[in-house]
């Protein structure tokens, strides 16, 4: 069991991770899965890897029903809790190259957690249709709907490639450097015109209750963070979150905002600020 342990742990996380959105979730479900898994002989299992992929799938399908219950209720913009993905990590928390963007998990909450669990288990771990049937107890045409139909609810077409984020670090420095000095000629040049921010506070922290649209209310809203908290350009750093550059802001020592952004055409499509202290943990 421990050997399985080591070998599974970071593909379960980053299944369980992608399903609920909530890196605390997935770690109580990995735990709960190898739990449960000491008490069946995986000796007799044929394939190890599958069964327990199954077993996380369904422990967090029933999260994922109980917490669209708790997010109907949430106070604000709900967004996916972030986590770290340092390129020189050892990736014991996270396999980087099964990970989706930040922007894909923000889309992923227009699903249904079957629509969910058949998207990331395609597209995310590359799961055949055939496994991915048998994870989830469908049948295969139901699981080849299933994509079809989460594809279309995000907006992605049915042979439209996953791409990870573009935009890099440089490209980031650049555009905090335009805000911070009020060259806004060049911020609205980064911005995609129907650009929007969407802010998580959770009802713990100050942030935007609604999600602001349009490139100008974005640039006002922005310019007006950085006059009325001049503070946040203070301790400011750029660190690899969710397998793309984020922006960490840190007050007295703790993290107190994580900036993300999803990229279209070379162009800020979406900025997501994650304020929520429960979900700053990393």
């Amino acid at each position: 069991m421990q050997e399985l342990y080591k070998q599974y742990k970071n593909l379960l996380f980053t299944l369980a991770y992608q399903l609920t959105g909530s890196a605390s979730d997935a770690e109580d479900a990995v735990q709960d899965v190898f739990v449960k898994a000491y008490d069946v002989n995986l000796d007799l299992v044929a394939e190890p890897k599958a069964y327990l992929c199954k077993m996380v799938t369904n422990r967090c399908l029933d999260v994922m029903k109980s917490a669209r219950r708790r997010r109907e209720q949430y106070f604000g913009e709900w967004l996916p809790e972030p986590i770290l993905t340092p390129e020189d990590d050892s990736l014991e928390t996270v396999i980087r190259g099964e990970l989706l963007s930040y922007a894909m998990l923000v889309l992923l909450e227009r699903l249904s957690p079957a629509e969910r669990a058949v998207f990331v288990l395609r597209e995310a771990l590359g799961f055949d249709y055939p496994v991915i049937a048998e994870l989830i107890g469908k049948s295969e045409v139901n699981c080849r709907k299933l994509i079809s139909r989460a594809r279309g609810k995000m907006g992605i077409g049915l042979e439209e490639p996953i791409r990870a984020e573009s935009g890099g670090e440089e490209w980031v420095r650049r555009f905090l450097s335009a805000l911070h000095e009020g060259q806004v000629d060049t911020v609205v040049s980064l911005l995609a015109e129907d650009a929007a921010l969407i802010s998580d506070g959770g009802g713990k922290a100050t942030a935007a209750i609604n999600r602001i649209e349009s490139r100008d209310h974005v640039i006002r809203f922005l310019i007006g963070i950085i006059r009325k908290y001049p503070q946040y350009s203070e301790d400011v750093q750029l660190e690899d979150i969710n397998g793309q550059t984020g922006v960490v802001i840190r007050s007295e020592g703790r993290i107190e905002t994580i900036l993300l952004f999803s990229f279209e055409d070379d162009v800020i499509r979406n900025l997501y600020f994650i304020r929520n202290p429960d979900k700053l943990t990393i």
